[in-house]
């Protein structure tokens, strides 16, 4: 609802559309109250509903375009709160860690993103965050592992601090993003391809037996590695070994998907194990790489079990 004098909201929703950055950012702040009011509804927690709002905002920064009766804006950004808090809601199951199963991808955000041309705009602002905020970032929204209890694994930290950590990146994301829509972002798409040509690249040398040899060229020598089953390594070595044994086993690995922001990176591949192989190769691996310089610093290694 609008004030004397001041633009409807049809009027800010055809502004936004039209790449009106401050159009956006009013609109999101005169329907704060109603978004809010919905979460509490169905959530029953203020911090979890302050969230789920955060969450909406940048689902209706990136869907703006999708909107077509410019005057239901308000309607539309309370049901994308009630849907986004349903979604929470039947995600709060406890679930292990190792049986953890791919989630629900359809409503994702980052389908959303990859459709508009705000993309480069969404990614520029995601790299102006924190290390830690920008991996938890990357994790929720541009990867497919985004319960908490997974994220906490990835990251190894408390649940509560990845909680804590989303939050303050939600909310850095919201105040920023209406602000920073005009400007050079640069080609996110260029980028995550040559992060991901890397991932290729490096798995295929696993395959054909120059694994070691590819690690010397794109990670540091006294790399920083944990292990999926919390073991630390440092240094390129055991885990040479390691993929030398599986792949002579038979077993083979695909990239299925990369997110990527400057320094920090996220691989999901899957994992094809004949049985002769043995146990402890799960088909499915994320890899959390934190680069320095332009080589590979820090990996972290999560499996998640059949």
């Amino acid at each position: 609802m609008s004030g004397f004098g001041e633009p409807a909201d049809g009027e800010l929703v055809v502004l936004a559309q039209q790449g009106d950055a401050g159009a956006l950012g009013t609109l999101l702040a005169r329907h704060r109250g109603g978004m809010l009011a919905v979460a509490l509804s169905v959530m029953h927690d203020p911090g979890e509903s302050e969230d789920a709002v955060q969450d909406a905002s940048l689902t209706a920064l990136a869907r703006i375009g999708d909107l077509r009766d410019p005057d239901a804006v308000g309607p539309w950004l309370r049901m994308i709160v009630r849907n986004l808090c349903r979604k929470r809601l039947r995600a709060r199951q406890a679930i292990p860690v190792g049986h953890l199963t791919p989630p629900e991808r359809a409503a994702d955000p980052q389908e959303a993103l990859e459709r508009h041309a705000q993309r480069d705009w969404i990614w520029h602002a995601v790299g102006r965050l924190s290390p830690p905020l920008r991996t938890v970032t990357l994790l929720r929204y541009f990867s497919s592992v985004t319960r908490y209890e997974e994220i906490a694994a990835v990251c190894g930290v408390p649940v509560g601090t990845v909680r804590r950590r989303l939050h303050e990146a939600r909310g850095m994301l919201a105040r920023t993003l209406p602000g920073t829509w005009d400007g050079a972002h640069g080609d996110a798409a260029v980028a995550v391809a040559a992060r991901r040509r890397e991932a290729d690249e490096l798995i295929a040398a696993g395959h054909q037996g120059t694994f070691r040899a590819a690690l010397r060229e794109s990670w540091w020598p006294d790399v920083e590695i944990a292990w999926g089953n919390g073991r630390r390594t440092r240094g390129i070595e055991h885990l040479a070994r390691v993929v030398d044994v599986r792949m002579g086993a038979g077993t083979r690995q695909r990239v299925a998907q990369v997110a990527a922001s400057a320094d920090v990176v996220v691989w999901e591949t899957e994992v094809f194990s004949p049985a002769e192989a043995g146990p402890g190769c799960a088909p499915w691996m994320g890899w959390l790489l934190a680069y320095e310089g332009g080589r590979v610093r820090r990996v972290r290694m999560i499996h998640r079990a059949a």
